[in-house]
């Protein structure tokens, strides 16, 4: 990798401080108890960044969303709901409840803005907003919004008859997942996605996402500044790992009836190999009587 590709990443880093500090400042000199709460100074912090990143990420992200999102079904569950930016591209002809996984509070404003902009309410229990992360996420959590439900929908996976109308009773967990760029931050991601997938999503469901992950590319340096970079971005951007393998361990769980993951488009032909930031879209099918292992 070249050095000038593996430096890349400082002007991101500089960005973030820059625009981020003022806001975080006056939020400490309001609450100067968060100079002794170190999670709750990284969520202000992570708060004002994403009021700077989160519209234009989103902007650049559109189509492959449009593409991705609007497969979503049911009960959808969205890991790390940050400001809403998902919620846009839900079908609301197909989604019947909304919700946001997201334990930063600071983001709740927003996400509860664009969820009733979208027809998502917490009065008619189409909307849902638990603060808390994806790891401490259990069925006893969801219970009280996804056992009463009978769904209807177009099926359009493989694995069932296109265009068909399918009626179910919906289950103690959920129809779809999705996480767009939250699996970075996961704490004990292999026990975390393990209960996601055995336990919260239900049989016939969808897990949708799009992540960064680590760049395999031969010989392995890209991956190496990708290690070196990230105890640096992790502080700055809310725990983020930059070299996960997390396309490689939703494909190595041992549920799926069919699925698989890509290149985005968006990123184009480029030598990967030059990339600090590699990102791969992918659409996973839960098998309808598995007990998968990961």
């Amino acid at each position: 990798m070249k050095l000038t590709n593996a430096l890349s990443i400082l002007p991101n880093l500089w960005f973030a401080i820059r625009t981020t500090f003022q806001p975080t400042l006056r939020s400490i000199l309001a609450n100067p108890a968060l100079l002794v709460q170190p999670k709750k100074l990284s969520d202000e912090f992570m708060a004002h960044l994403w009021k700077v990143y989160g519209d234009g990420l989103d902007e650049g992200l559109k189509g492959m969303k449009e593409v991705l999102i609007g497969d979503a079904w049911g009960v959808v569950l969205d890991l790390g709901a940050g400001s809403g930016h998902t919620i846009p591209y839900l079908d609301r002809t197909k989604v019947t409840t909304y919700i946001a996984l997201e334990p930063n509070t600071g983001m709740h404003p927003e996400i509860r803005s664009r969820a009733h902009a979208a027809g998502f309410f917490e009065s008619d229990g189409t909307f849902v907003l638990l603060s808390l992360g994806a790891e401490k996420l259990t069925l006893s959590h969801l219970s009280a919004y996804t056992t009463t439900t009978t769904t209807s929908y177009i099926s359009t996976s493989s694995t069932s008859t296109s265009g068909t109308t399918t009626e179910r009773q919906a289950g103690a967990g959920v129809d779809t997942i999705i996480s767009i760029l939250t699996l970075c931050t996961l704490p004990h991601p292999h026990r975390t996605l393990r209960t996601l997938f055995s336990s919260i999503l239900n049989p016939g469901g969808l897990f949708l996402f799009f992540e960064h992950v680590r760049n395999q590319t031969p010989p392995g340096d890209a991956a190496w500044w990708q290690g070196f970079w990230t105890p640096v971005w992790k502080v700055v951007f809310g725990g983020c790992e930059l070299g996960r393998e997390t396309d490689v361990w939703v494909e190595q769980w041992g549920g799926w009836a069919e699925g698989g993951s890509r290149r985005p488009e968006h990123e184009g032909n480029e030598d990967e190999g030059e990339r600090l930031f590699v990102h791969r879209v992918g659409r996973y099918v839960k098998a309808k009587d598995e007990a998968g292992k990961l």
